[in-house]
Formats: C-alpha cells, sequence, structure tokens
C-alpha cells in the first residue's frame, strides 16, 4: 500500500465517519445528559462491535450476507428494533429540574458498576444494530489493498487507521454533548432534547427497516 493511497484512505475515512448516525447521536446525547466518563464508555463499546464487525468483514462473513439475503435482514429487522426501542426510551426519560438535583446531592450522575456496563452494552448494541457495517467493510475496504503485497497487514493498518479517526470523531461529537449541558439543567428543555433524540433514533431505526440489502 502507497503512502498517496493511505492518505486517500483517511480522507474518505474521515468523511465516513464523521457522518451523523447513531452511534455518534448516542456519545452526543450520553455526554449532554451524564457526562463524558458515561459518553467515553459508550465509545468503547461502540469501539468493540465495530472492530468485531470489520474483523468479521475481513474474514468473510460480507459475502456470506450477500449470499444469504434472509440472514442480512433479519439482522437488519432485529438492529432496527433496537434502536426503536432505544428511541422510545430517550422520549420517555424521566427529567429534574437543576434545583431538584441540588436538593438531592447525593444521586450521583454516573452511578458506578452497573450504570458504566449499562453504557457500555447500549454502545455495542448500537454499533451492532447495523450490518450494513459489515457489508461497507467488505466493499470499503478491499478497494485500498494491494493484492501483491501481505493482506493481513495492509488490513491492520487500515482498521488501525479507522479506529483512530472514528474515536476522534467520537470525542468532537461528545464535546459538543458537553457543551450542551449546560442549556439541558431545565426540565423543559431537558424533555425536548430526549424526545429529539429519540425521535431521531426511530427516525434510523424506520430507514434501517425500509433498507434494502
Amino acid at each position: 500500500m502507497s503512502l498517496h493511497t493511505w492518505w486517500l484512505f483517511v480522507m474518505m475515512t474521515f468523511v465516513v465517519s464523521g457522518t451523523p448516525g447513531p452511534n455518534m447521536l448516542l456519545v452526543m446525547s450520553t455526554s449532554a445528559r451524564e457526562g463524558m466518563r458515561a459518553a467515553i464508555v459508550n465509545m468503547a463499546g461502540c469501539m468493540t462491535s465495530l472492530m468485531l464487525m470489520l474483523g468479521l468483514s475481513a474474514a468473510g462473513l460480507g459475502a456470506l450476507l450477500q449470499a444469504f439475503p434472509a440472514v442480512f435482514d433479519t439482522l437488519r429487522l432485529a438492529g432496527a428494533a433496537y434502536l426503536a426501542y432505544l428511541g422510545v426510551q430517550c422520549w420517555r426519560s424521566p427529567v429534574k429540574d437543576a434545583e431538584d438535583t441540588a436538593n438531592n446531592p447525593t444521586t450521583p450522575a454516573v452511578s458506578a458498576g452497573t450504570s458504566l456496563w449499562s453504557h457500555y452494552r447500549q454502545g455495542a448494541l448500537v454499533a451492532a444494530s447495523n450490518p450494513k457495517a459489515i457489508l461497507f467493510a467488505a466493499a470499503f475496504f478491499p478497494q485500498f489493498l494491494n493484492p501483491e503485497a501481505a493482506q493481513l497487514t495492509q488490513f491492520a493498518i487500515l482498521l488501525g487507521t479507522f479506529a483512530v479517526v472514528e474515536v476522534a470523531w467520537y470525542f468532537v461529537y461528545a464535546a459538543s454533548g458537553k457543551q450542551l449541558a449546560t442549556y439541558l439543567r431545565r426540565a423543559t428543555v431537558m424533555r425536548a432534547f430526549n424526545r429529539l433524540t429519540g425521535g431521531v433514533f426511530v427516525g434510523f431505526a424506520a430507514l434501517m427497516a425500509a433498507a434494502k440489502s
């Protein structure tokens, strides 16, 4: 793989990763509601699923999903159902005024243990909800591989590059969410934010359900 090819991959990945999607929305909304720590745990869950899915694409699962559309459709609809569920949960999330939080200082923003695991699991499930990532990787990555060089080494370089760019974008969205936190102290604003993000998640679910393999 030449340096020129690698830079082309970086630029294309930068655009693809920066496009708003369920992963970025999850990280941003979690940062806004519960802080950067919870968002970072979300990021870890998202990246775990993404790396696993990209690895599976390299192992040939992408070709398998293309060969058996019924399997792909089952995974796609299951992912859409989870995003819709997450949207409903966001829409119905209870809210409190900043004054209520100040009067109850013992309530932590993010509880340890189970809560952090819940954020990790949520990130992993959101990232895994879109099986198109496997097909995308199966179609996208080979375009940058030199067939005459070691395939595994090249794939490792591309995978590492993708991970760095993706995580960088996660932090951009998380920082944006952190800036929103100041405006979400009022219950009315937080309720509107919850309904907006919930509606967007349901919209993503509808798009995924309607998409064809």
